[in-house]
């Protein structure tokens, strides 16, 4: 079935037909990623269910091409991915949105063979404690049994099941609640890396409530991780369905850039005007007095075209939507340029299997800040996804930088690809000069999620709101995931169309 010929079911919002005044509603989406797509579709999807409302649409994307952060390409005989390379399917936008697509037959799971980890201790690499899901542990004998901790690590981390639950309700950091319920020796050892490389951050640094927040529930629900994770809450939605059936990570058969095009190709089917290439400068709204007006918004663009439309979605890193609004929302942009980013880079390399001595059983490794190694993790693509290479070839994704080694970024493309090739060497046994290698830089891509971002964003959307017409969705705010920019940009869509249909309710 092509991409380009699957027409994606509408769902029925509880919202009035738009209609009005005669002319066309507009509305702007800034931002060509995931969420800029997802925002954009959902408004079509919004359009559709509404008696195919006159709805114009325009997506502006800076960059030549759309995705953000997805990147599959064909190097010779080799599927690479330059982004993300799946998505977690325990939360629903992602799998919902393949559903609605007519995509979740293109889905597939890691392979059960390799669907495990890697910890790096003392430069050998050994198997995550059975049982252990992030920071929460079902089984107290993978605890006990882990090469990863000393025997008095062992114990303190199994001490926990006595460890009484926190009465204080103060935001706290990722490292200060791991450490104070296992011990210091489990955290540096085995869950800084496993949780400080989602958000490629710093864990001393990152909320526990802004990042997993499930954790203080059950901490509070159970008295502690392992008897909440060994007496979990039973899912009857979807989700878990999906997750028992893909695993908790999955992908597309020919790469992560086929929910992009999926997204594009529904976008120009349905006539949406698409501007590459060309970055948006300004945003502003025309008629600002009284602040429940009918306002309009003027979207000014690099080669000096400008835009009036009804609405706005500022799908772009804070810090860029905070230049954006800034001379008409002075508070706002302030807000917005509090959340710090974090830079990293990956280095995708392919190898012949009869050059690495390592066996690769697992999807990857990550490695602990505490072993002074100058990588953070590595991923062994075409071991959890098949097709990816050739039966005696392996692609393998090296990550460097992050919060905790942003010096390592000011090498060039060249002194990285040496530096991962030294690092290869050490912990995979890695002989020989790579096939190809590819070397892709995120500046400022990932938000950190610093103490008090709870907050933060509370304040955030409610600065928002005294701006009617203007929505803010990304990877900023509730999540970093691509499931959640999906939902961002869909959460984004449907208040934007809400508050339009509010305005035009009284033309019909």
């Amino acid at each position: 079935m092509s991409l380009h010929e699957t027409v994606p079911t509408p769902v029925e919002p509880q919202l009035p037909r738009v209609a009005g005044d005669g002319r066309a509603l507009t509305i702007a989406v800034i931002g060509g990623g995931i969420t800029g797509l997802a925002a954009a579709h959902r408004l079509l999807e919004l359009a559709g269910a509404n008696g195919g409302a006159r709805v114009e649409i325009e997506l502006f994307e800076a960059s030549p091409r759309l995705g953000g952060c997805f990147g599959t390409e064909q190097s010779g005989e080799y599927v690479i991915e330059t982004g993300a390379d799946s998505f977690v399917t325990d939360k629903p936008a992602g799998i919902e949105l393949c559903r609605r697509l007519g995509l979740e037959s293109r889905l597939i799971g890691i392979d059960p063979a390799y669907r495990r980890a890697l910890i790096v201790r003392g430069g050998r690499t050994w198997p995550v404690p059975s049982g252990l899901s992030l920071l929460a542990p079902s089984s107290v004998r993978g605890l006990l049994r882990t090469p990863l901790l000393s025997p008095i690590g062992k114990l303190r981390a199994v001490a926990e099941y006595v460890v009484p639950p926190r009465r204080t309700t103060h935001d706290e950091s990722i490292a200060a609640f791991a450490i104070r319920r296992f011990g210091r020796e489990m955290y540096e050892r085995v869950l800084q890396p496993l949780v400080g490389g989602i958000y490629t951050g710093d864990p001393a640094q990152l909320s526990l409530a802004a990042t997993f927040p499930r954790f203080i529930e059950m901490e509070r629900r159970s008295g502690g991780l392992i008897r909440g994770a060994r007496n979990p809450l039973k899912s009857r939605s979807s989700v878990a369905d999906s997750g028992v059936r893909y695993g908790l990570f999955a992908s597309f058969q020919n790469g992560m850039s086929e929910l992009q095009e999926a997204l594009r190709a529904r976008l120009v089917q349905s006539n949406v005007q698409i501007h590459s290439g060309d970055r948006v400068t300004a945003v502003r709204r025309l008629d600002p007095s009284p602040p429940d007006a009918h306002g309009r918004f003027e979207v000014e663009l690099l080669s000096s075209e400008k835009r009036t439309v009804d609405a706005v979605i500022v799908a772009v890193p804070a810090f860029q939507a905070a230049e954006l609004i800034a001379p008409q929302a002075v508070e706002l942009a302030g807000a917005l340029r509090e959340i710090e980013y974090a830079s990293s880079a990956i280095v995708v390399t392919g190898h012949r299997l009869a050059d690495i001595g390592h066996p690769l059983n697992a999807a990857g490794l990550v490695i602990p800040h505490s072993e002074r190694r100058k990588v953070l993790a590595v991923s062994f693509l075409s071991r959890k996804f098949p097709g990816r290479a050739p039966a005696d070839r392996v692609i393998l994704r090296t990550f460097v930088g992050g919060a905790l080694q942003p010096a390592l970024l000011s090498l060039d493309a060249a002194e990285l690809s040496q530096l991962v090739q030294s690092e290869l060497r050490e912990l995979l046994g890695v002989t020989g000069e790579p096939e190809f290698a590819r070397v892709v830089r995120y500046d400022r891509a990932m938000p950190q999620y610093a103490l008090g971002h709870v907050e933060r964003v509370q304040r955030i959307e409610q600065l928002v709101t005294q701006v009617p017409g203007l929505e803010l969705a990304g990877n900023a705010y509730h999540g970093v995931g691509v499931p959640d920019c999906i939902q961002s940009g869909e959460d984004a869509a449907e208040r934007v169309w809400a508050r339009i249909a509010r305005k035009n309710q009284d033309h019909y």
